[in-house]
């Protein structure tokens, strides 16, 4: 017999009102644009349409990565996707993800302008297009996309999972809290053992592996997500800290960190990034 809060499902579920939280104003059950809305175009081959969220993250490090190797090819415009305005459902940004989600972004080098969505696709289409942070041995490259598709499949965990319940949701509830906190912390304990014996995560070279994992669980144990670093004993995962702060000391990360990003200090955020000269004043 159900207890007298219990939650019952109905036979079929209907999406009938918002549910509450930060996000109640723009999530539904349904896919595709939801007015009609063009997308900026500036003058670089790359343009980027983002938020300054760990996914969107992942993408402007790798473009400042490159851009410090000297791919002038990497030049891109930033330009800002406020999620909370429903930016992502306007038509132009829904042709390039059908998904709806940050980070998107249209290469207009080629012929054929390429779309590319999915921050992980991303990263993978621009270290194939400039062949770099991508180990060419097969044993290395494979121990690289094991960990990049790894974080894929964990981030919804910490996002979705974690952070809805523990910062976003309309009331604090010990289950799904309970049950997501088990599950970061295992990710967190997978990536220390892994960080024990080797400098990043494919082993000793710096690969699109680790700046795909780096915003998520660097910003977890630096408490720059949901505020979390002490709730989840960050200061246990001893390894990860290196990793984090090694990484942190890359001026592109730097750089990449600014980028589209709408909290914190002012002289931190470049809400959009068009040009290397736009970084001038900000605190590097």
């Amino acid at each position: 017999m159900a207890e007298a809060n219990e939650y019952i499902p109905p036979k079929i579920w209907t999406w009938e009102k918002p549910n509450g939280g930060k996000f109640a104003g723009i999530n539904q059950p349904t896919a595709g644009s939801r007015q009609e809305k063009e997308l900026p175009i500036g003058r670089h081959p790359l343009q980027l349409y983002s938020l300054g969220t760990p996914n969107g993250v992942k993408v402007t490090i790798m473009l400042e990565e490159l851009l410090a190797l000297g791919h002038s090819g990497a030049e891109y415009d930033a330009w800002l996707i406020t999620i909370v305005n429903g930016d992502q459902f306007g038509s132009d940004f829904v042709k390039i993800n059908p998904n709806s989600k940050i980070p998107a972004l249209l290469d207009r080098s080629m012929p054929t302008p390429i779309r590319v969505f999915e921050s992980g696709s991303i990263l993978l289409y621009l270290a194939e297009k400039f062949d770099a942070f991508l180990p060419k041995d097969i044993s290395t490259r494979t121990e690289m996309m094991n960990w990049l598709f790894w974080q894929m499949g964990s981030a919804p965990y910490i996002g979705g999972g974690f952070g809805h319940f523990y910062a976003y949701a309309p009331n604090k509830m010990e289950y799904p809290i309970d049950r997501f906190t088990m599950e970061v912390k295992r990710q967190l304990d997978v990536l220390d053992k892994r960080l024990e014996e080797n400098e990043f995560l494919a082993g000793s070279k710096y690969t699109i592996a680790d700046i795909a994992a780096f915003p998520w669980y660097g910003a977890l144990v630096k408490g720059w997500l949901y505020g979390a670093a002490e709730f989840l004993g960050a200061h246990e995962y001893l390894n990860v800290k290196r990793w984090v702060d090694t990484i942190l000391e890359r001026p592109a990360v730097k750089r990449g960190r600014m980028v589209n990003r709408t909290t914190g200090e002012p002289s931190e955020q470049l809400r959009e990034r068009h040009d290397a000269s736009d970084f001038d004043g900000k605190s590097l």
